[in-house]
């Protein structure tokens, strides 16, 4: 791998391995098909439809956000650096026969760098925590988006309670993921990520928590943000 990658090679190798198992919703990605109509519930509560819209979904894995937004009418990019992720995102779509969706093998930052002010809205969901300098997904997100538009992050935060929820509860307790999954160190508090956004010049515009209750199984966008937190910020208009 290319030095300069904003990558971790070990986490991408731990989600190739799960590659072939992205749209099982009874395997380890069950949280993610769970609680993807909240997040495009919450996006387009925000945005308006996203028919006829431009969208770029950073770190999209095997494409489960990024084929539901192409089935609400967007034209839909989806970037990674897991090569079999983006083998199985491909396969799926064509196999469900979705339209205006595409997939590219490439860095959010070399996207940035060739495609400047293109989409209307930008998500990056659940990557933060994975790679060595978010704050450079962050800036090349901002770069990426349209003045006006949106960009929208999903990470976990930094404290005790998400240590003990997020990888001790989740991860060892219920088994709702696979054991290391998730780096404590990595996780990023709010005011982090909010001063990260500023600085790539988005300003923030709302806050949800991701709330789970493990005897029903079931999960909903809360206003507690202490461990699962997402962000809608906006570029400022031209």
């Amino acid at each position: 791998m290319d030095a300069s990658l904003n990558a971790d090679a070990a986490e991408l190798a731990k989600f190739s391995e799960l590659a072939h198992r992205w749209w099982d919703p009874e395997s380890e990605f069950r949280p993610l098909h769970q609680i993807n109509p909240l997040r495009l519930g919450w996006i387009e509560s925000l945005t308006g439809p996203l028919q006829g819209r431009t969208v770029l979904d950073v770190g999209c894995g095997g494409g489960i956000l990024a084929e539901a937004m192409a089935r609400q009418g967007a034209q839909v990019l989806g970037i990674d650096l897991a090569d079999k992720a983006l083998k199985v995102a491909q396969l799926h779509a064509l196999e469900q026969g979705v339209q205006g969706l595409e997939y590219r093998l490439v860095s959010v930052e070399a996207l940035a760098a060739e495609q400047a002010a293109r989409y209307d809205v930008v998500t990056c969901m659940e990557m933060l925590e994975h790679v060595p300098d978010p704050a450079s997904v962050v800036r090349a997100c901002a770069a990426l988006v349209k003045p006006g538009g949106w960009v929208f992050f999903s990470t976990l935060n930094r404290n005790p309670k998400s240590f003990l929820f997020a990888i001790v509860g989740a991860e060892y307790v219920l088994r709702l993921l696979p054991r290391g999954t998730h780096e404590y160190g990595k996780f990023i508090r709010p005011s982090e990520l909010a001063s990260a956004c500023r600085q790539a010049g988005l300003a923030l515009h709302a806050t949800r928590g991701l709330a789970y209750n493990p005897l029903t199984r079931r999960y909903w966008l809360s206003d507690d943000t202490s461990v699962n937190y997402l962000f809608a910020t906006r570029k400022e208009a031209a």
